[in-house]
């Protein structure tokens, strides 16, 4: 006997085959006739399944919020379920007439003498079903239960329908009778017709009689020797010619050869939009959606006295005025049944390709057509009801791979069958379509409510009345009020369209018209009612009015409206509206006239013999005589203005009397208008009218929606990742952006805090949000109230952006918007949802089947000329080098590429390399790629996921100018051990559904393995071997080296002309999607890697708060912490390295946002963690220290002889340089001597850690960081020893970015030294040299750090215009980054120039001031006692100069809190010489009284300062001169010599009498002789450097 195994679909099914799986084989095999509706009988036995408990479980679904993911789930179960009942009937050789709902009817065809052996196969078969899937337990609680019903005899069969769509419908007494026996039947049960029980071999079946039902329920089978059913099966099947032949496939019509006849015959039977999609080649798991759709379902129930033939001449009368009527309002007949009751007819607006905007109004208006032709034509009609529900649906495939069917599953089909029971007779519809349909409320009845079976709560009913003319005028009142509380945004130019229109109607006293157009969403009601204010302010009388789209029907009707509120007849009551009207025309128009008026206005004055005469034209022309004589009569008293909202709605005739009013009365007209409505012939000519100003509305500028989404929410910032959300999202609409902001509030997913409250350190990284967010984030300016508390906003740490849902009315709009596409187009736009906002089309190639890359490029500039997409960067020169360099590694596991096209594979790695920026194409219209993603089921958006990843996976590591590589340094390597690389794993366990999906058993996506080797591109043996031999010992060598490399200009030599950095274009094109598919598909390991990476690349890249966020998610995957270490367990599987990275990563960022505690206690778990312990006593930092200058220095190991081991090795020690790096930067912000101690062990360790992993440019970046400590701590020697030290080894750094990058540090930290040395001009050479490494090396913060130095050398030298220069440049590079630490360092640098730039200004004092107030309780600029010194120095020294003592002790006190904590460093002593300038003036300025809460201080105490200052900034001399000066004015002040300053203004003193002459470092005996045990290098060449600064700067 035959077996149900299921079979997969084959991967590219000719069209008839398609085509048959969608249809019985009564329609496959069916004979042509003379007749397509000829009505054709034919003996057969029928099989009902009804599944019980399915309206139930929706019912469940739709009581909850989260309706897609119900869908989904639903979809799943009902899909997953009847495939399995639909591949068992096949198997017996039934043949599925339909599926229907929750109902499957199958049938077998043979002739009557066989008829009792198949009712036994049948009888066989329902038994089995009943055993195998008679009950299906869902998680929800919900079980779903078949009752199954059979019947046998005389089916008839018909087909309706004309030429282009025809539909089969199985009809007779049999039919009628397996639908009794089905309703009959209990859970679990079967039950046979009463003929069927005739029929068949009563002695084999064991049953219960239901006498009073006449019908029979089945229990079992007797199996009566020697019967033996599998001999009955075989014999059964002579009787079924179209059973299957082969055991590889269930249905011989899917092995049909090509016949175009019978092709064209079938194409019939299956809707137009579904056939498009199978002519383009989509496969059936692509065409399942989503969506909302608007369902109606129209009974007829005859009278039973009616013929057979005639009653199949009504179905095809009524089936042919239904799909006519249907299709007209953009809505589909999808099916033709019977039931006990009658015939019904189903139909779908808003399916695939078929969305409009109004689908709710059409299917009213449609079904009121239907039922008004139903009641007056067809003669044997009983009742006629039509239901209409709305709502979201699954639209797709259910079934097997060879029987499937096309249909809508959700809650409101339910809904809509048992509406038709509850209300007969009418046109009922649900309150959603209500709601949705926008029409006038007088057309509808609310009905009484009714209890539903299985449906809890079916809502609010209407009846639908059809649209009726009522008394009743237009919406007088605007649809939008003016926002009190905000102006109106970005609206300047449309606001002055309408004062030149004032002004032209004042002056020429003509007529103007002002005609908004834009989209919806643009704003055009808010800006309507902003005139409308303005308008009124003005003493101008307003008459507004909103139209609808059913208004344009009504002749005459906006017109008719607007007099009525210009009478203001329009809110008064029925009884007093003629009297009313009355007193208006009392005056105006004689009264024999005012009849005119009585069909226009609803009322009732006499009719006299004038008007009697008039015919109606005579009487249409007087009207509109009359409307303009009262009209100019009033224009004359005051001006009027007619505000029309939606005039695309407006009538001809309204349009037709505005243009001869707008020519002949100097009234003003202002209209909205949206731009995809075709206007009439009398709009075309008013908008051509010289008196009409047309005005385009633009979308807001991304400053402008940032600043409403703040008003939104009610904050005054909001973070960097919220920002990205509505840019993507709004594309400048501010309807989307007020939706989304409200879709947030409601969704609860934001958190709110106080701006006010000051900013302290956290302890724990859980609670970092508000302060990573306050240290990047748009803000706006707060309100004028200063007692109104201010809040910003957050997004909480579980919730992901990117997967939150649409709205349903923004979803409807990106929908209406998607269908507007061809298939292939809509296609397209599907497939690049999934991969996000910015796609490369390669990878867009490997996810559209059988696609040729130039079928690709069609389609893609197709989409490119309508906007939807667009390129990215297309003005761009193409890269010299590819953006991304995959690893070079042989895949051993190749399963996954065989089943690959060529086209499609992630890239035969050695043989192709990937994304140019011309190939990158991001979307261009909003919604359209989150609606889109969104319509895909979840199990195909899963398959889609899990391909995307596969691509990308290989494609995940740095860029071809950096040889490739893991932003973690050897990550892969340091993971080998926990994680599995033979590739033999699985990703996802894909088990069918049971719905066509493919089944096909995808790969694990693994992550990189060690073998995974990377291809470096270093220069060749002899190459290093010629360097090697220029290799570089003194500070001078290296510098002549530096310049000759920057001096080549062949492009094979130079470094800095070839392969630029594209690490950027990686982290968002491949690092950032990844992460998201692996969240997606639920593969959290991979998710977890690939978070990391993702995080090292954004701190690579100086992108501290996207760090942020990529750890954040990384942390939300791990699940939250333990209180207790012993209990601490992750939801995802990770190995020691890998937590260590996170670790590390934590702390760098936490570095960077100020949260010092916090930053150390994750850098110390690292080390932990990677086995190197950081001690927390000072006795331990002894035995500690011990240990690293004896015992590690004589106990480094040889690297083992494998080379995974040693590149695991060296992983770890990266990761011990870092987090030692990390904590002496840490330890020297605190100037304690135990910090001190901390910080010296700290450098120590890293010096080994650096040393062992035996890699040049660690070592070189090392020691530059260690002469960095040193100079900090001021200790001379160890400074000069270490900056000696990287220059030695800085031999071969030239053969990697990473070793250029160390070149980079070294030459910054040269121009430091020699900044601090006082050799100011060659400082400023290397300082030029360093900055063009750094940005070819696309280093921003090594670049912010080399122009700070730069500015502190050309401000010490006097060149202000290369200061200003240097600054701009900084500006640039920190603005857009939101860099705390970096615009605190910019505005310093801009205070210095204030005070001492003679005249130069960058930026005005009072942005400076701002932004030191703003974040002057920042955790960040807490933390940088350095640089804060000098900016509330600076600040002191600002408001001393206007004589505002008080804010100068303010800052002076904030100063002398500061000075404790500095160290040697240039911001340091450069803050403490302003602090210096500082104590001078109060010095001087202290017999003045002018100092309220200062204690006065004598010279003896302030010499205190210098004599700390000398002994602490010792290794920054370049301040010594001054100092000495400021030192030397102190001592005369203290001999009371001559410095009477009482008249003279601060700046006018010795404070400045070192700029008077000369260079600001003199040069004497004695200041040289301290020099000279600094200086390596004997001639500066100053008057040489002199010119090459210009040309830098050049």
């Amino acid at each position: 006997m035959a077996s149900g195994k299921r079979v997969a679909a084959p991967p590219l099914w000719p069209v008839e085959a398609r085509l048959a799986a969608l249809l019985p084989d009564l329609l496959v095999f069916r004979k042509p006739r003379g007749s397509e509706h000829e009505l054709a009988t034919a003996q057969g036995v029928l099989l009902g399944v009804h599944v019980t408990g399915f309206t139930a479980l929706m019912d469940r679904f739709s009581l909850s919020c989260k309706s897609e993911h119900d869908m989904d789930t639903l979809a799943h179960i009902f899909s997953y379920y009847i495939s399995d009942i639909v591949e068992h009937v096949l198997c017996f050789g039934g043949d599925i007439l339909n599926i229907t709902g929750n109902v499957l009817l199958a049938l077998w065809t043979v002739e009557q003498d066989q008829l009792s052996d198949i009712i036994t196969l049948v009888a066989k078969c329902s038994l089995e079903i009943q055993e195998k899937f008679g009950i299906y337990h869902t998680r929800e609680g919900q079980d779903l239960q078949l009752k199954i019903g059979l019947s046998a005899g005389r089916i008839s069969q018909v087909i309706v329908g004309n030429e282009q769509r025809q539909y089969l419908l199985v009809i007779g007494r049999d039919v009628d009778g397996v639908q009794l026996a089905q309703r009959l039947a209990q859970a679990n049960e079967i039950v046979l017709s009463w003929n069927c029980w005739k029929l068949c071999e009563q002695y084999m079946f064991e049953v219960e009689i239901m006498k009073e039902d006449e019908a029979v329920k089945l229990r079992d089978m007797r199996i009566i020797d020697p019967f033996d059913f599998d001999e009955h099966f075989y014999k059964c099947l002579d009787y079924l010619p179209h059973y299957r032949t082969s055991a590889d496939i269930l249905r011989t019509a899917l092995e049909l050869d090509p016949d175009s006849a019978l092709e064209q015959t079938l194409r019939k039977h299956i809707m137009k939009n579904l056939l498009k999609k199978i002519d383009e080649g989509q496969p059936m798991e692509y065409i399942s959606e989503f969506r909302t759709v608007t369902m109606v379902l129209v009974r007829l129930e005859f009278h039973k006295t009616a013929w057979m033939l005639h009653l199949c001449h009504l179905i095809q009368e009524a089936a042919l005025y239904i799909s006519t009527v249907i299709e007209k309002g953009g809505g589909q007949l999808s099916r033709i049944f019977m039931s006990e009751t009658g015939c019904m007819f189903l139909c779908v607006f808003g399916l695939p390709g078929d969305k409009k905007p109004d689908e709710c109004a059409h299917a009213l208006e449609s079904s009121f057509s239907i039922f008004s032709f139903c009641w007056e034509n067809l003669a044997e009609t009983k009742l006629v009801s039509i239901s209409i529900t709305s709502g979201p649906a699954f639209c797709g495939m259910v079934g097997a791979v060879a029987r499937h069917e096309y249909t809508v599953i959700g809650p409101k089909v339910s809904l809509v069958a048992r509406m038709i029971t509850a209300y007969p007779g009418l046109v009922s519809c649900d309150e959603v379509t209500y709601l949705r349909s926008m029409l006038p409320a007088y057309n509808f009845k609310k009905l009484p409510d009714k209890m539903m079976k299985n449906i809890s709560n079916p809502g609010k009913m209407y009846e639908y009345l059809g649209h009726r003319r009522c008394i009743m005028f237009g919406k007088r009142h605007l649809a939008r009020e003016r926002n009190k509380k905000h102006s109106l945004l970005d609206r300047e130019k449309e606001l002055e369209a309408f004062r030149m229109a004032q002004q032209g109607s004042l002056h020429q006293k003509k007529g103007q018209a002002v005609l908004y157009e834009g989209g919806k969403g643009y704003g055009k009601s808010q800006l309507l009612a902003e005139i409308n204010f303005l308008a009124q302010k003005e003493g101008h009388r307003v008459l507004p009015l909103k139209l609808k789209e059913a208004d344009s029907k009504q002749c005459f009707y906006a017109i008719q409206t607007l007099m009525a509120i210009f009478f203001e007849i329009d809110m008064c009551p029925a009884y007093y509206r003629q009297e009313r009207l009355h007193k208006q025309l009392h005056g105006m128009v004689e009264e024999s006239l005012h009849c005119l008026f009585n069909d226009l206005f609803f009322v009732k004055f006499p009719l006299s013999f004038k008007v009697s005469h008039m015919d109606d034209l005579t009487r249409q022309k007087k009207v509109k005589a009359c409307f303009f004589q009262v009209l100019q009569k009033a224009m004359r008293e005051t001006p009027l203005i007619f505000l029309i909202d939606e005039a695309q709605y407006m009538d001809a005739a309204s349009w037709e009397f505005l243009g001869t009013l707008l020519s002949s009365v100097p009234i003003i007209m202002v209209m909205t208008l949206s731009p995809t409505f075709t206007l009439c012939g009398w709009a075309q000519h008013f908008l051509q009218s010289p008196q009409a100003i047309f005005v385009p509305i633009a979308k807001l500028a991304a400053t402008s929606l940032l600043r409403m989404a703040c008003w939104e929410l009610g904050v005054v910032s909001i973070p960097q990742e919220l920002q990205i959300y509505l840019l993507r999202r709004c594309f400048g609409n501010p309807l989307y952006c007020e939706v989304l902001c409200q879709d947030l509030l409601s969704k609860n997913i934001l958190l709110f805090h106080d701006l006010q409250k000051e900013e302290e350190e956290n302890s724990k990284w859980e609670t970092l949000s508000a302060n990573a967010m306050r240290s990047t984030m748009y803000s706006i300016s707060p309100a004028s109230s200063e007692d109104q508390e201010l809040y910003v906003c957050t997004v909480k740490d579980d919730v992901n952006l990117d997967t939150v849902l649409l709205p349903p009315l923004l979803k409807e709009i990106a929908v209406n918007q998607l269908d507007q596409l061809s298939p292939e187009e809509q296609l397209l736009v599907k497939c690049a949802a999934v991969i996000g906002h910015s796609f490369h089309i390669d990878l867009l190639q490997h996810l559209l089947p059988g696609w040729g890359k130039n079928k690709l490029l069609q389609v893609l500039r197709a989409l490119v000329d309508i906007h939807v997409l667009r390129w990215c960067n297309k003005s761009q020169e193409l890269p010299a080098e590819p953006i991304l360099m995959a690893s070079s590694i042989e895949i051993i596991e190749q399963t996954k590429e065989e089943r690959k096209s060529d086209a499609g594979s992630p890239l035969r790695l050695q043989e192709k390399l990937t994304l140019p920026q011309t190939e990158v194409l991001e979307f261009g219209v909003p919604l359209l790629q989150e609606a889109a993603w969104e319509l895909w089921p979840k199990a195909q958006q899963t398959a889609l996921h899990l391909e995307c990843a596969w691509f990308l996976r290989d494609l995940a590591c740095r860029c071809g100018s950096c040889h490739g590589g893991d932003f973690v340094p050897f990550h892969r390597f340091a993971i080998c051990s926990t994680k599995s690389s033979s590739g033999t794993s699985r990703f996802c366990s894909y088990k069918d559904t049971g719905s066509i999906l493919t089944q096909v058993i995808t790969d694990k996506l693994q992550l990189p393995s060690p073998q995974d080797s990377f291809q470096f591109q270093t220069k060749s043996p002899r190459s290093q071997e010629a360097f090697t031999r220029e290799h570089c010992r003194t500070e001078e060598e290296f510098l002549d080296q530096v310049n000759r490399k920057l001096a080549q200009t062949s492009p094979e030599k130079d470094m800095l002309t070839t392969k630029p950095c594209h690490c950027k274009e990686v982290l968002k094109l491949v690092l950032s999607p990844l992460t998201q598919h692996c969240l997606v598909i639920g593969e959290t390991t991979c998710a977890f890697y690939y978070l990391l990476e993702a995080a090292a690349a954004s701190l690579d890249l100086s992108d501290n708060y996207m760090a942020f966020l990529y750890l954040r998610k990384a942390s939300s995957l791990l699940g939250q912490p333990s209180a207790f270490s012993f209990f601490k367990k992750h939801k995802v599987k990770i190995c020691p390295f890998e937590e260590a990275t996170f670790c590390c990563l934590r702390s760098e960022v936490c570095f960077n946002m100020g949260q010092i505690t916090l930053a150390k206690k994750l850098a110390r778990q690292a080390l932990h963690l990677l086995k190197r312990n950081f001690p927390w006593t000072w006795l331990g930092v002894i035995f500690q220290t011990f240990l690293e200058k004896c015992w590690r220095s004589c106990s480094l190991s040889q690297p083992p002889d494998n080379p995974s081991e040693n590149k695991k090795k060296l992983a770890i020690l990266q990761q011990q340089v870092q987090c030692l790096s990390l904590l002496w930067q840490l330890y020297n912000l605190e100037a304690t001597a135990s910090s001190r101690r901390f910080a010296c062990l700290a450098t120590l360790m890293q010096e080994n850690s650096a040393k062992e992993s035996a890699s040049d440019a660690q070592v070189v970046s090392t020691y530059v960081a260690l002469s960095q400590f040193s100079q900090n701590m001021g200790d001379k020697e160890k400074w000069l020893h270490c900056e000696q030290m990287a220059i030695q080894k800085n031999s071969l750094c030239w053969f990697s970015r990473e070793g250029l990058l160390a070149t980079a540090q070294l030459m910054q930290a040269l121009a430091y030294t020699k900044l601090c040395l006082g050799h100011l001009d060659f400082s400023i050479r290397l300082g030029f040299q360093a900055r063009e490494i750094c940005r070819h090396l696309k280093k921003p913060a090594l670049e912010n750090l080399v122009l700070s130095v730069l500015f502190k050398s050309a401000f010490l030298k006097k060149k202000f215009d290369l200061c200003v220069h240097v600054l701009e440049s900084q500006w640039a590079l920190i603005s857009q980054s939101h860099d705390v630490l970096g615009l605190a360092c910019f505005y310093s640098a801009c205070l210095d120039l204030l005070l001492y730039g003679k005249g130069w200004l960058c930026r005005p004092f009072g942005e400076c001031l701002h932004f030191i107030q703003h974040y002057e309780h920042s955790c960040i600029l807490n933390s940088q006692s350095n640089v804060m010194l000098g900016v509330h120095s600076s600040l002191a020294m600002w408001f001393a100069q206007d004589s505002q003592w008080k804010l100068f002790e303010h800052h002076f006190s904030k100063a002398c809190q500061l000075v404790k904590r500095t160290n040697a460093s240039l911001f340091g002593s450069h803050g403490f010489v302003r602090f210096l300038e500082c104590h001078v003036l109060m010095l001087q300025k202290m017999p003045e009284g002018v100092f309220a809460h200062t204690p006065s201080e004598n010279p003896g105490q302030t010499l205190k300062y210098f004599r700390e200052f000398f002994s602490r900034c010792v290794t920054c001399p370049v301040y010594h001169q001054w100092v000495s000066e400021l030192k030397a004015s102190v001592m005369r002040y203290g001999k009371r010599e001559s410095m009477s300053l009482t008249n003279i203004r601060p700046f006018d003193t010795c404070l400045t009498r070192i700029w008077i002459e000369g260079e600001f470092l003199e040069e004497n005996n004695s200041f040289e002789g301290n020099l000279q045990r600094f200086v390596r290098v004997a001639d500066v060449k100053e008057n040489k450097d002199e010119e090459e600064i210009q040309e830098c700067i050049c």
